[in-house]
């Protein structure tokens, strides 16, 4: 087995908030995440494909091929985006970046053949981010 690893980059804006609890709770779980204005992340994306070469290219997986992929589905549907509020994937689920790794997880999963294995990394920030799946 070989892995493919390709980095993509996309920024936007969100609000952590739990409509069920009052203003103070999501204040005080959140902090500065749940100003009601927002606030903006430049987010990195790193996709993991893992499989077996194909003995004609060579290759695990088509890197213009994933760019493609991750360009049309993830990039042009989130980057420079109000995630709270321009999409729909997050109209009612609170966009952590734990939500966001999942809902591009199953995204790409939908595009990208199973026999590949899919692993991603999430960076919110320099120093702060999230895996999915987990192995």
């Amino acid at each position: 087995m070989n892995s493919k690893v390709a980095v993509y980059r996309f920024n936007a804006a969100h609000r952590l908030n739990n409509p069920l609890w009052d203003e103070a709770t999501n204040a005080q779980v959140f902090g500065k995440c749940n100003n009601p204005h927002y606030h903006g992340h430049n987010y990195e994306l790193i996709v993991k494909l893992i499989g077996e070469p194909d003995p004609e290219t060579g290759y695990v997986f088509d890197l213009k091929v994933l760019s493609d992929i991750v360009k049309e589905q993830i990039v042009e549907r989130f980057d420079h985006k109000n995630l709270n509020e321009d999409t729909l994937e997050f109209k009612t689920l609170n966009p952590t970046a734990e939500n966001i790794v999942v809902v591009i997880y199953k995204i790409l999963r939908a595009k990208i053949d199973t026999k590949y294995d899919l692993q991603l990394r999430l960076y919110e920030t320099e120093r702060n981010f999230v895996e999915y799946p987990v192995i």
